[in-house]
């Protein structure tokens, strides 16, 4: 695919919320939490995440859960990464686990992958939370001015 043709795969339904009325501050925080809730350290959890946002926060549903699902790879490349930080807030000893071990553990039996990872996942969370938060609040400062100019230009383009 082709530079353009991406940036149009990206920039269409976007430019479609826009029409539909949805503001740029709601698409950027829908983007920004579906992004920061996607990669949340507990796999599984962010489908739930993402529509509690959107619903206490009246965010467009399907955005953040598209956002969500694409962030899905970065989810698992991230998980590892959490857990180290976590351990360095905590000063705890490394856990001796690869991605490929997690899921392991979570194929084979998910009471014994939750006791098991209990201590890496809550360090994980930690870390997630101190970066996720600074992370969100990045994304949101950054795509707010770019959606409002996305949809100042694309409402001077209709008229």
């Amino acid at each position: 695919m082709r530079g353009g043709a991406l940036l149009r795969k990206i920039s269409n339904p976007i430019l479609d919320l826009l029409r539909q009325g949805i503001t740029p501050e709601k698409i950027a925080l829908s983007i920004a939490l579906g992004l920061t809730l996607g990669v949340t350290p507990v796999l599984g959890s962010t489908t739930l995440l993402c529509l509690l946002a959107a619903l206490a926060l009246r965010l467009n549903l399907p955005a953040i859960q598209m956002v969500n699902y694409i962030a899905l790879p970065l989810q698992c490349t991230l998980l590892v990464p959490f857990i180290r930080a976590g351990e360095w807030m905590f000063s705890a000893q490394p856990a001796r686990i690869s991605l490929e071990q997690i899921v392991g553990l979570i194929r084979a039996d998910i009471w014994t992958a939750i006791v098991t990872l209990w201590t890496a996942t809550l360090h994980a969370l930690a870390a997630w939370l101190a970066l996720g938060s600074l992370g969100a609040l990045l994304i949101y400062a950054v795509l707010t001015p770019v959606l409002r100019r996305l949809g100042e230009a694309s409402r001077a383009g209709s008229q």
